[in-house]
């Protein structure tokens, strides 16, 4: 299907669809409130066709472009039906599973994330890496020969981790080869959560949420046929998702940010300083639009991403925080002393942005990566 028929088709469904589909709490709403809302929005989308579009006939879905699901995310988000961030770890975890697992595991289990039967997490980060993602050390070890074993018992322990405590499976980076061989060494697999010797600890944030947890993995035993791709090939699993988390997470996450600007403007005093502070905000929101656009179209044709996308991720961590910035600027005092629904969504999300520079790869390093890969300035 044509992108823009689809887009055109997606609206009018969602608007014909409103009450049905809209959230039955007061914003912003619990982590177990908006991850409701998500599941239940899932479920009826997939029932009605829309979450299959995009996705591989043999898991399940309808084919097409996957720019097709990124625009129902983004419809999504654009309309408060889901959150952004966790909505957008459907286009984290589903390809990996599409590309690395066998055929039969993925037919199995990708469309339970789609339909909302399941929730899953990713496994990435651990305490004391930060953003060198090469020096994790959670461990598996084979059960036996490495080529014959029927399982890997795995020990470690995950920092985080979003939405862990809800989860149902995790794509899990490991530690196989030698302590010191970086990205040579890690190997990734599908963890059912329920396995004995998993704990999950959630962690609070400055806005109150528990989005986050540490996860415990003690003597876990995983199948070896839950392993994904091959044996010390993780990081080839790692960077499959790095084009997906920057293209059309970030897309959702575009969406958001242009609806919350509308509602600045909804409520922000008709001066010359709104004026002022709406415009800068809204041109840096298009220049990060028209960037991922470029970067989403060049992902759908098959183009490898590489350290071009640094620059993406830089920019959507600014806007973010710019968008939010705009709110303070514009409507002083809101974020700290109203106490209403709206004043407490404006709070919740400001905070949630002032993170936006440090996960999923801190600024610092994205520029520098930009600085040495793209610009040449400096060793690599």
């Amino acid at each position: 299907m044509d992108i823009a028929d689809f887009r055109r088709q997606v609206y009018a469904w969602l608007e014909a669809h409103h009450d049905e589909l809209a959230p039955r709490f007061e914003p912003p709403g619990t982590v177990d409130e908006q991850v409701a809302q998500m599941q239940r929005v899932k479920a009826i989308l997939y029932e009605a066709g829309w979450m299959r579009y995009g996705w591989p006939e043999r898991v399940g879905g309808l084919g097409g472009s996957p720019m097709l699901r990124t625009e129902l995310g983004a419809a999504l988000a654009g309309r408060d039906l889901v959150d952004a961030g966790l909505h957008s770890l459907i286009e984290v975890l589903a390809p990996t599973l599409v590309e690395f697992a066998p055929p039969e595991l993925s037919a199995e289990f990708v469309p339970r994330l789609l339909s909302g039967t399941e929730v899953w997490c990713q496994g990435f980060s651990e305490p004391g890496t930060g953003s060198d993602l090469a020096s994790l050390s959670c461990r598996a070890v084979a059960d036996g020969d490495p080529a014959t074993a029927s399982s890997w018992i795995i020990n470690g322990q995950k920092v985080w981790t979003s939405l862990a405590d809800y989860a149902d499976r995790c794509v899990l980076l490991t530690r196989t080869g030698p302590p010191d061989s970086r990205h040579r060494g890690i190997t990734a697999f599908f963890v059912d959560m329920d396995t004995p010797g998993i704990t999950v600890a959630p962690l609070e944030m400055i806005n109150g949420d528990r989005e986050f947890a540490e996860v415990f993995f003690d003597d876990v035993a995983v199948p070896a046929e839950r392993m994904l791709g091959e044996l010390d090939g993780g990081w080839a699993v790692a960077m499959s998702i790095l084009p997906y988390e920057r293209s059309s997470c970030f897309w959702q996450f575009i969406a958001s940010f242009y609806r919350r600007l509308e509602q600045l403007v909804e409520i922000a005093p008709d001066d010359d300083r709104t004026a002022e502070v709406v415009g800068e905000t809204f041109v840096q929101l298009h220049a990060l639009r028209a960037r991922s656009r470029i970067t989403q179209h060049r992902l759908a044709a098959g183009a490898t991403l590489g350290a071009e996308t640094s620059i993406d991720k830089v920019l959507v961590a600014t806007t973010e925080q710019a968008t939010y910035d705009a709110v303070r600027r514009v409507l002083p005092g809101t974020v700290e002393l109203d106490d209403s629904p709206a004043g407490e969504t404006w709070r919740n999300e400001y905070l949630h942005s002032r993170a936006a520079t440090i996960y999923g790869g801190t600024i610092e390093v994205q520029r520098n990566i930009i600085a040495r890969r793209l610009l040449d300035l400096g060793d690599d």
